[in-house]
């Protein structure tokens, strides 16, 4: 039986391999930069051979689509658990706190700022982010449309659109703030956020 064939015929272990591929990448993407780490640099600290790893990931782009899912998936479950509360638009305010201190960790935001790096000039994974983008962004105006609705605001598309985009850009900006500013006052900036979500969601 060939790698492959056993690979394919023992998920639970090839689960446990592209995790140790993936957290591997992760830790030579956030200290080299994707271009500047290599395959080999990745197998040495994933403890397999560069040949090992082929049979899960064909190249650095398969790492970093794989990457990008995995953050779907994760966004997909606190859009699930978002859902679930009697008004999800005060969950998203009061959450706010909590949801800045991701950001603020030095083990998750260099791989993102990564992933978004070689989006502006690789078309695969620009390709790969943009469909990862549509499907958390449509997950997300239907939350939107429905809490919305409860409190008697407008729903229609494109004001779905400049709230949802406006909620996920400040966010997003926040890894980048981070880097330009690593001391900033997180108590303060967490005050005036969750001020500045609170008008976005409820007008």
């Amino acid at each position: 039986m060939s790698i492959t064939e056993r690979r394919h015929s023992d998920p639970e272990r090839a689960q446990v391999r592209r995790k140790q591929v993936l957290d591997a990448a992760a830790d030579c993407f956030g200290r080299s930069g994707f271009h500047g780490a290599s395959m080999a640099e990745i197998s040495k600290a994933a403890g397999m051979s560069a040949g090992h790893i082929y049979n899960y990931f064909d190249s650095k782009d398969a790492i970093i689509a794989a990457f990008v899912e995995q953050n779907v998936e994760r966004v997909s479950a606190l859009m699930r658990d978002l859902e679930q509360h009697a008004d999800p638009l005060q969950a998203m305010v009061d959450d706010v706190a909590r949801s800045l201190g991701e950001h603020f960790d030095p083990n998750t935001w260099p791989l993102a700022l990564e992933i978004s790096a070689e989006a502006a000039r690789n078309p695969k994974i620009a390709a790969v982010v943009h469909d990862a983008d549509l499907r958390s962004r449509t997950q997300f105006h239907a939350i939107l449309k429905m809490a919305r609705a409860r409190h008697g605001l407008a729903v229609d598309d494109e004001t779905l659109d400049g709230v949802a985009d406006c909620v996920i850009a400040l966010f997003q900006g926040l890894d980048v703030r981070v880097v330009h500013h690593p001391a900033l006052n997180e108590a303060a900036l967490a005050r005036r956020m969750a001020i500045a979500i609170r008008a976005i969601l409820f007008t």
